[in-house]
């Protein structure tokens, strides 16, 4: 039979890939996180039919003759070039500026994707539309430790922080050189949370002032305030039932009353409202106590080579051999990307380029069934000349 019969049949071959890898990134125009894809052919291996050989004395070098026996598809190649910016408002939906890929983990095997729609499930858990649970580093006794292993993301609406103590209050501000009584009110907690007033009274004139607490459980305490030039250059410290009050911005300037307490250390216990993500993708808890506290921080990877991962699903990626290992790190490291709350990663397919490829692959399909029309008819002749 016709070498030309072959090649087209190959030709058809390959443009259908085409047309199929082509149609598959049309239909996934809207899909958050979407790579395109594109088709890469080569020739096969061609016939000898004359060898080459060199040079002789008195005649010429000839050069080989090969006739291509076809085509083929070398290779489907991923585009992971960033996809545009589409605002949601969500706070669980996440976008990565940058190279890095969302880690989550479904049926304990390790997945990686750039779709950053996320959505708490009945556990509280972050999981992907599939059901691909956040993978990070969870805030552990305060303490959130992204050097060691990452787990499941959870943020469990029933989640406490702890009631503190109070045991510092600091004052700042003014006392008026003319003398005077003046009185302020703080509140402060116990261990357990318990909420009590710290009543601070301060009464003086000139550079000589006494300060005084009294809290609602009858503890008192008592210093006395030496100010020269209205700086404060002497004075014993206040406790009141355990609770240091610092003073060591106050003056005592003339016609000025601006002594205020500035702030104090302890809290009731708080239940966690809302969270925010933040652009090294800490989330950040805002707790009924008024109280902020970094909950979690998401983990991102990055790979040597990230043509190399397989398309698994979901708009999920696996680590192959040619990939390179997974190399985890935190928004904002080199080679990574940042975060940013509320958007999502839309797809990266080019619609003008994407209808471009159908022509050339419906073109290329129709001059390939051409060659095998064209190979037929000669065929034909042949048997035709045994009439």
């Amino acid at each position: 039979m016709l070498r030309s019969l072959y090649s087209g049949i190959s030709g058809l071959r390959a443009h259908q890939t085409m047309l199929d890898v082509t149609g598959n990134n049309i239909a996934n125009v809207n899909t958050a996180g979407f790579k395109a894809s594109s088709t890469q052919f080569q020739d096969t291996l061609s016939q000898m039919t004359q060898g080459a050989s060199s040079p002789q004395a008195g005649t010429g070098g000839s050069n080989p003759a090969q006739i291509g026996l076809g085509v083929r598809v070398a290779g489907v190649s991923t585009n992971f070039a960033q996809g545009s910016s589409q605002s949601t408002g969500r706070a669980t939906d996440m976008m990565i500026s940058g190279d890095g890929f969302f880690v989550t983990n479904k049926g304990g095997q390790q997945l990686f994707t750039r779709a950053g729609a996320f959505s708490p499930d009945a556990a509280g858990q972050l999981v992907s539309p599939d059901g691909g649970i956040l993978q990070g580093w969870t805030n552990v006794n305060g303490v959130v430790n992204t050097g060691g292993p990452v787990g499941d993301l959870a943020l469990n609406a029933n989640n406490l922080v702890p009631a503190t103590a109070t045991n510092t209050v600091t004052v700042d501000g003014n006392l008026p050189s003319e003398g005077g009584t003046l009185e302020r009110v703080v509140k402060v907690y116990g261990a357990t949370g318990a909420e009590r007033n710290l009543t601070l009274t301060f009464s003086g004139a000139g550079n000589d002032w006494t300060v005084s607490g009294a809290d609602a459980n009858g503890n008192t305490g008592t210093a006395a305030l030496t100010f020269t030039d209205g700086k404060l250059t002497g004075g014993g410290p206040l406790v009141v039932g355990g609770i240091s009050v610092n003073l060591p911005e106050i003056s005592s300037f003339a016609r000025v009353a601006s002594v205020a307490v500035s702030g104090q250390n302890g809290s009731a216990a708080g239940k966690l409202e809302s969270f925010t993500l933040g652009n090294d993708g800490s989330l950040i808890g805002s707790f009924s106590n008024g109280l902020k506290q970094v909950l979690a921080k998401i983990a991102l990877a990055k790979f040597t080579n990230p043509a190399g991962l397989e398309k698994a699903g979901g708009s999920s990626y696996v680590a192959t051999a040619n990939s390179g290992g997974v190399q985890l790190g935190g928004a904002g490291d080199a080679g990574i990307g940042s975060l940013s709350g509320g958007s999502l990663e839309m797809s990266n397919v080019d619609l003008s380029q994407e209808f471009t490829n159908l022509i050339v692959a419906q073109r290329g399909f129709q001059a390939n069934a051409r060659i095998i029309t064209t190979s037929d008819e000669v065929l034909q002749e042949l048997g035709n000349l045994k009439r």
